[in-house]
Order: C-alpha cells, then structure tokens, then sequence
C-alpha cells in the first residue's frame, strides 16, 4: 500500500470509530475560538473551558481585549499556564484585529498568522472549523499518529501539513485531524499504543 491508500482507509477507519468529532474548546463566535485555541498551548481544552466563560463575559468583542491591558487578562487566565506570554499575545492580537481587519477575524490562514501569538495549528484549526475549509490541523497526536501511519516521516509542523494535504482529500481533512485527537487520547497514546484495540491495526505499517 503507498501513503495515498493508507491515508484514505484511516480516514474511513477513524469516520466509522468516531462519527461525531468535533473541535472540544467551548465557543460561540470566531474571536472565541482563536482565543481558546490560543490559551490551549500546553494547557489542556478541559482547563481551558473551565477559564473562559468568566473571560468572554467580561471580555465580548476585540475591541473589549483591545481596550484592556495584558494584566487584567492575565487574571482571567492564570490558571492556563504561560499566562504571561499569552495576555499579551491576546491583547496584541485584539489590537491588529481591530486597526488592520476591522475587528473582524480573517478567513485566510496568510493573515491569521500575522496575528501575535497565532501559528498555522490555530489558523487551520479557524479556518476548518469556523469557515468551512480545508485545514490540516497539526498538534502532537497528528504528528504522532501520522508518522506511525507511515505517512511521512517528518518533524516540522508545516512540512507536516503541507505532506498532509496532499494525501487526504481536502473535505475530510479537518475533521480528519479533530478524530485523530479523540483517537490520540483514547488508543495511540505517546506512551502506550494500544494496537490491539486499534481500528487501523489492519493496514498500519506499525503492525504489519
């Protein structure tokens, strides 16, 4: 089998054993999303839902995060980890937002990343989830799982992507990426590859 077929079989095999995969931050509009994707760097989604309620209440639009200083958002988002870095990151990115894009996030991946404190992860994970296209989401259970796959045998996270989109096909490969996390925590962990209980033993090179 070449990296095409395996590709589109684990694509089916993660469809049939996840069918309802979804992005697992808590949102209600795009600014929500970038800012919860943004608090999720080494932090968990879990912890991350439990911050921002109290932060989008207080905080609606990016001229609210604009407005504000990195120090008051800081203390909505202590408990997330690297608080620092990411306050300022937020409230510089709610300030281009709002004098470059008219408050509005962009749909393109190209001016996504021109935001502080925004990688390509969280523009395709935007860009998939929020308006519709194709995006290859690369987080560690992507790279993990993919390598394990045999569908290349690569370290960084654009090569990554763009490998990626060109072995699956562009309306599956963001919920593609959303299974591939379920699957991460539940089956192909770092530590322990469960292959036993795995729907791709079948046709991963890992087993055969």
């Amino acid at each position: 089998m070449d990296k095409k077929q395996i590709a589109l079989m684990a694509v089916d095999a993660l469809k049939a054993e996840y069918p309802d995969a979804i992005c697992s931050l808590v949102y209600t509009d795009p600014l929500q999303l970038l800012i919860a994707t943004r608090l999720a760097a080494q932090c968990t989604d879990a912890r991350v839902n439990i911050v921002t309620p109290a932060l989008f209440e207080r905080f609606k639009t990016a001229q609210d995060f604009a407005d504000s200083t990195p120090e008051e958002v800081a203390e909505y988002i202590k408990s997330c980890g690297l608080y620092k870095t990411k306050s300022k990151d937020i409230v510089a990115m709610a300030k281009m937002l709002c004098e470059d894009f008219d408050g509005i996030v962009p749909d393109n991946i190209d001016d996504l990343i021109k935001l502080p404190g925004i990688g390509r992860k969280t523009a395709n994970l935007v860009c998939g989830d929020i308006f519709g296209k194709p995006a290859v989401v690369v987080d560690t259970h992507c790279i993990r799982i993919t390598k394990r796959l045999g569908l290349h045998n690569l370290k960084d996270q654009k090569k990554i992507e763009f490998a990626l989109r060109d072995l699956l096909p562009p309306k599956e490969s963001n919920e593609f990426c959303h299974r591939l996390v379920l699957h991460g925590r539940a089956v192909c962990t770092a530590r322990n590859a469960k292959c036993e209980s795995c729907c791709m033993d079948g046709f991963c090179p890992k087993n055969i």
